[in-house]
């Protein structure tokens, strides 16, 4: 396998392994990363980008006032028989965007595992999770992995999103991130998307922690979702529903958990202008779930959080990154397979530096994800050198980001880094008009924004 050298700063690899690949080849199973230092690159489609067929697009054509816009997003290269399997749910039918499909379909699988290991399907199978992800036998799907348990051994997932690797607190202790380009027609261009992996540093490792919630469970597996039907993050709730029903489906169809099948019942999550989460919440743990798959906004996490896990209920997002939920006091219940934002922030920042940058502005939504990876991003720009002209929280629900994108424009800087939601096509749209698109200026996106769905907004106008 190829490796492109990297010029590194020296305090970015503080508390980060990191590394880039140019095109290569990807021999790991599903895409999914052997190690924190393995590295693939993509020529084909990719799995959180990729449309089925370029022919086949139903949105408008547009022009290229985003060619050469990048951005990052937790990704590996999804098989093409779990895309296929994807498409064929409810809520996969014309798919073109899979963002977060794997994790989705991998928290349930986890769950599951959890459940038959602890032989129940109350709050004590939270305290297997964490194990399933690692330190035994290598197994990549719930049947594999279940025959292993009925063997009396010690199953270690590699799932459809990566190896997982939970640390103590319930997170991924290393990442698989995709850098995609947007192309011509407002589209990413797959043949330009290149992976790039890291993982925490030994410092970060935490200790594992039980629950101190005693629920107990019926002998049936009830999952409940909370996932973005609605509101700023609903591009994502497809791929997310899809990565859900498939998992279901496939469990069922080896049997089930505790000899039963499992229920699932979908839910809306909004976001945080309505209360939408909450009313889905009251629902959910009323109809007894053992586990809740999200929210994927972190903020919405936030609101609900504590009502789920006080319940000694399982509360999993396949979303989340906010470092405002790494320490946060969840009786040990709360899950995600999505890694934190020191992460992500670090890999933007050293994309950033590696394109020559040597000024930079950040503008970032005002809620727990994008102040918390904006100022990873700062940090991390300043510590290699790069001067930082501003980093602006803006309100994502304002109508009009003329007077943001006026300051970028006053401050003049190589790059620009949104942190957005789906408010981000209309951010860019305000900065095409004003000269400082991605045409003019090294324009940076992240996993709130970046992907199909963004061009699909920008083009449409809305």
């Amino acid at each position: 396998m190829q490796k492109s050298q990297m010029r590194r700063a020296s305090a970015l690899l503080v508390g980060l392994t990191l590394v880039v690949a140019a095109c290569g080849s990807d021999s790991s199973e599903g895409g999914a990363t052997t190690a924190a230092t393995q590295t693939t690159a993509a020529t084909e489609t990719t799995a959180a980008v990729e449309t089925t067929a370029a022919t086949e697009t139903t949105v408008a054509a547009g022009g290229d006032e985003l060619k050469g816009m990048k951005g990052t997003t937790p990704l590996v290269k999804l098989s093409d028989d779990f895309k296929t399997a994807l498409q064929g749910t409810p809520s996969g039918k014309g798919l073109t965007d899979y963002n977060y499909a794997g994790e989705t379909y991998d928290a349930i699988v986890t769950i599951a595992l959890a459940a038959e290991i602890a032989k129940t399907d109350g709050s004590a199978m939270a305290d297997q999770i964490v194990g399933v992800t690692k330190d035994g036998e290598k197994c990549t799907d719930f049947k594999s992995c279940l025959d292993i348990i009925k063997a009396d051994g010690d199953p270690d997932y590699d799932g459809q999103s990566g190896p997982i690797t939970m640390n103590g607190n319930g997170e991924p202790l290393e990442a698989s991130y995709g850098i995609l380009t947007f192309g011509a027609g407002n589209h990413l261009d797959d043949a330009l998307t290149t992976y790039v992996t890291a993982s925490a540093p030994e410092s970060a490792v935490k200790p594992l922690t039980t629950t101190d919630v005693k629920r107990d469970g019926d002998g049936v597996l009830k999952l409940g979702g909370l996932l973005p039907q609605t509101g700023s993050l609903a591009f994502l709730g497809a791929p997310e529903f899809a990565g859900a029903e498939l998992a279901v489906a496939e469990i069922n169809a080896a049997g089930g958990v505790l000899g039963k099948p499992i229920e699932w019942s979908p839910g809306d999550s909004g976001d945080t202008s309505t209360d939408i989460a909450s009313q889905t919440s009251d629902r959910l743990l009323g109809e007894g779930v053992d586990a809740i798959i999200g929210a994927a906004s972190s903020s919405v996490t936030l609101t609900v959080i504590d009502k789920i896990t006080a319940a000694g209920v399982v509360m999993y997002s396949p979303a989340n990154t906010s470092l405002k939920l790494v320490d946060y006091p969840d009786h040990s219940l709360y899950f995600r397979d999505a890694p934190p934002d020191d992460l992500q922030g670090n890999v933007i920042a050293q994309l950033v530096v590696d394109d020559g940058n040597q000024s930079a502005y950040i503008l970032a939504l005002d809620d727990a994800y994008g102040t918390s990876l904006a100022d990873v991003i700062e940090a991390g720009l300043k510590a290699a050198g790069v001067d930082v002209l501003g980093n602006k929280i803006y309100d994502p629900k304002a109508t009009s980001f003329d007077a943001e994108v006026d300051e970028i424009a006053a401050a003049d800087p190589d790059a620009i880094i949104l942190i957005t939601f789906d408010e981000g096509s209309r951010i860019l749209k305000t900065m095409v008009e004003k000269g400082v698109g991605p045409s003019a200026k090294a324009v940076y996106g992240c996993d709130g924004n970046i992907g199909n769905a963004l061009g699909d907004n920008f083009n449409a106008g809305k």
